[in-house]
């Protein structure tokens, strides 16, 4: 009862790890550009690089591959989960529609705001490989992808709420997205969800 539902208990631990790799390697970075750099320039005839200049490396590359392995593994305890979760139709389904009324049927409740959102990106190589048809020409295919497996995650997550508050719709859906770092969007569907007479 300690996690919230959904929320895997070894997921908390690989984000401090990440923050902590993180930390490290930005600690490594800044020892070597600010301090390793000028070391160099005022001492570049001396042979034997000093020991803080070593660690900073050693963080900068460490911390690195702390990042690199915990996101690794992140993404397969995450592909793990999402393929032990059946996916099979509940008793009910919530209707979607991006107008305020529903023909034929009459809104007899309003339940409130509901919305899903989550935030995707693509891998470095899919990003050179648009970054290559950027400059040829064409469609973007892996920002395609990218987008519309977003839509569907968002989507679905709004729906879920709508489920949980015993929807039968959900009314006004749109859909808002925004560029939160480099090749990352974040994708939000949001809507009210009523109960239909």
């Amino acid at each position: 009862m300690g996690s919230r539902q959904g929320e895997n208990p070894k997921g908390g631990i690989m984000k401090v790890l990440r923050h902590i790799g993180s930390a490290v390697f930005v600690l490594g970075l800044f020892t070597a550009v600010f301090a390793g750099m000028p070391w160099y320039v005022m001492v570049a005839d001396a042979p034997v690089v000093p020991w803080w200049m070593r660690i900073a490396v050693f963080c900068l590359l460490g911390g690195i591959l702390v990042v690199l392995a915990t996101l690794a593994l992140e993404q397969k305890a995450h592909k793990a989960s999402v393929e032990e979760i059946p996916d099979i139709e509940s008793d009910r389904t919530v209707l979607l529609l991006n107008s305020d009324v529903v023909p034929g049927r009459e809104i007899t409740e309003i339940l409130g705001l509901v919305q899903g959102h989550t935030v995707f990106a693509i891998w470095l190589g899919k990003d050179l490989s648009a970054i290559v048809r950027l400059i040829l020409g064409g469609e973007l295919i892996e920002y395609t992808e990218m987008m519309g497996n977003a839509r569907s995650t968002a989507t679905h997550r709004m729906t879920a709420k709508a489920a949980e508050l015993g929807a039968d719709a959900v009314i006004n859906v749109r859909y808002m997205t925004t560029s939160v770092i480099g090749s990352a969007a974040e994708l939000l569907a949001y809507g009210t969800a009523v109960k239909l007479s």
